[in-house]
């Protein structure tokens, strides 16, 4: 078993944790970090999924220029000019 080195403040925080779910510190840190990697998977899949979808747009000669942009950004939000 690998032993790692949790800064005070985190361990009270993660026993806190555990104490709320009626969990081990183990249990609740495994839990607790199955969830954080199941997220960042998503947002890193959904991130290169952005990057290609807007690579494709380039490559189709889908762009436009940032003023455009900007201005659609402007209407959009309501922002004044």
């Amino acid at each position: 078993m690998d032993v790692i080195a949790i800064n005070p403040e985190r361990r009270a925080q993660l026993e806190a944790y555990a104490r709320r779910r009626g969990q081990d510190t183990a249990a609740a840190l495994d839990e607790a970090l199955a969830e954080y990697l199941e997220w960042e998977r998503q947002e890193f899949e959904e991130a290169v999924e952005g990057i290609r979808e807007g690579y494709g747009d380039v490559q189709a000669g889908r762009t436009q220029s940032a003023e455009e942009a900007f201005e659609e950004l402007r209407v959009k939000h309501g922002l004044p000019r």
